[in-house]
């Protein structure tokens, strides 16, 4: 899922700290010396898939592949089409497509990407944005997708579901949708500066306008959270979490969200994951710990299996750049069991869900799925599907790219790890609802179309809510020039990954 690492390049041209590596003179690299240097990373990049790929198997040798064909506009994205390729050749019998086919972009890895360190940024912590997403409910009707407490936007006071009516004092209205559309191209312009001006109109009516900047901010990733009472009377927690930082940025606000839930007596709980795309695997982990029931305390909670290579202890190009014990991509050593946190003791788990969930979410509710009473019930749209993850290899002069190819499946206690093409609510797998993400409601909100959805089966067992559409604005959802300009938007505004959270630590080469 590359493609939504994609935004965080554009912080990097206001923030240079985000680029590991640069030359620190002004001397221009001849062209010869580009020419080497792009050879020299696309060569590094097949010999590293043919050693740690999870499918390495499926690779021909090199001679055959032929790294240094694959160009691009960049090196960048010379790099992306050599793992675009080598991502196809593994077929997934069940599907028979590509293990990392895209949907939306066949012939493109799904999973596999290479950045200059955004992604190890994010995930630690640290944000570089204006804060905010966005997306289109009409095509004259532009919301607030969601608001990272800490950001320049959350300063402005912005909230998700507010109505965007114009940007840069320009109209947001969509004629096709397409990349040529022209409110699409100032939206993306927009995203790409420094600031942007907004004017926005509240659910109240009224309107008010203000310019967000792109700021440093330690990343909050508990967006929300709140214990509501059901109309039957029952305690029900509500925690809307954006993306697994690592655990060292996440715990605090995880422990003072899960204190609250206890001191509430909850005895239901709604875990809103809708634009989670993952992070760092040992933030799952914690999660999963506070959610458990007592009496699954030591058992399996994930394994996650390397290919057969690196489980025998074969890693000579790896070797270079971490330090790694004999036996440190074993399935005992990369089996890891549930340790209870807390005193919650659930039946069951519902989780708010759209195909922007993804990887460490995804993680998280296959881990619990098998050891719940009553399972997990799914409330939205198919998720993204990937029960893979990596941690990164650094390659090229001064280590300034990171390479992520897939590197390992996670199975769960049950052993299961069977979701490559989504969960899919209202299932056999996972129980729940079908329904359209409503972003004309902030989060936490009991009247928003999937909150309500599952208030009203803990209250009376049905997902049928009077009233209710079965879904939110389907119309919109069917519509093909919306779908394109949010996907669009999209690559400029997510995450997704799951990192592993074995203990290798990278030398200093």
């Amino acid at each position: 899922m590359k493609r939504t690492l994609y935004f965080l390049l554009l912080l990097c041209i206001a923030f240079a700290s985000c680029k590991k590596g640069s030359k620190t003179n002004d001397q221009e690299p001849t062209p010869e010396e580009k020419a080497e240097a792009l050879r020299l990373v696309k060569d590094s990049i097949y010999l590293y898939a043919q050693e740690l790929y999870l499918w390495y198997d499926a690779l021909p040798s090199a001679a055959v592949f032929n790294p240094t064909q694959y160009t691009g506009s960049s090196f960048i994205n010379a790099f992306q089409a050599e793992i675009d390729a080598f991502s196809q050749l593994k077929i997934n019998p069940s599907t028979n497509q590509p293990y990392e086919y895209d949907a939306s972009y066949p012939g493109t890895a799904k999973y596999s990407y290479i950045d200059e360190g955004q992604a190890a940024t994010s995930i630690g912590g640290t944000g570089g944005d204006f804060g905010f997403a966005l997306t289109y409910i009409t095509s004259s009707d532009l919301r607030i997708r969601y608001v990272y407490p800490g950001s320049s936007a959350a300063t402005q006071n912005i909230a998700r579901g507010y109505k965007v009516t114009a940007i840069n004092d320009a109209s947001v209205a969509l004629t096709t949708g397409g990349n040529n559309d022209p409110a699409y191209i100032r939206i993306s312009n927009a995203l790409g500066e420094n600031s942007i001006k907004l004017t926005l109109l509240r659910p109240d009516g009224t309107t008010f306008t203000t310019t967000v900047s792109k700021t440093t901010y330690t990343i909050n990733p508990v967006i929300k959270y709140s214990t509501i009472t059901s109309s039957t009377g029952k305690k029900v927690g509500y925690f809307a979490f954006s993306r697994f930082t690592t655990l060292s940025n996440a715990q605090a606000k995880i422990d003072e969200a899960f204190a609250k839930f206890a001191t509430d007596n909850i005895t239901e709980l709604v875990v809103d994951l809708r634009y989670n795309g993952g992070g760092a695997v040992e933030t799952s982990q914690y999660l999963a710990n506070y959610m458990v029931p007592a009496s699954k305390n030591g058992t399996t909670m994930f394994t996650e299996y390397f290919n057969d290579k690196l489980q025998r202890d074969v890693y000579p190009l790896l070797a270079r750049k971490y330090r790694i014990d004999k036996g440190d991509f074993s399935t005992a050593t990369n089996t890891y069991k549930f340790s209870k946190k807390g005193s919650l003791n659930l039946n069951r788990v519902f989780f708010l869900v759209t195909g922007n969930t993804a990887s460490a979410s995804e993680l998280l509710i296959n881990n619990l799925q098998p050891t719940l009473p009553q399972g997990v019930q799914l409330i939205g749209k198919t998720t993204y599907g990937k029960p893979v993850g990596f941690f990164g290899i650094p390659v090229g002069n001064a280590s300034q790219y990171d390479l992520y190819i897939s590197e390992f499946e996670s199975r769960n206690g049950a052993g299961k790890a069977d979701f490559y093409q989504g969960m899919v609510p209202a299932s056999a797998n996972y129980p729940g609802a079908v329904v359209d993400d409503d972003v004309t409601k902030d989060f936490g909100d009991p009247n928003e179309a999937m909150l309500v959805r599952a208030l009203n089966f803990i209250d009376k067992g049905t997902y049928t809510v009077t009233g209710l559409a079965s879904t939110f604005s389907e119309k919109t959802q069917e519509n093909q020039m919306l779908r394109q300009a949010n996907q669009l938007i999209d690559l400029k505004q997510q995450f997704s990954g799951a990192v592993h959270s074995g203990n290798l630590k990278r030398l200093n080469k």
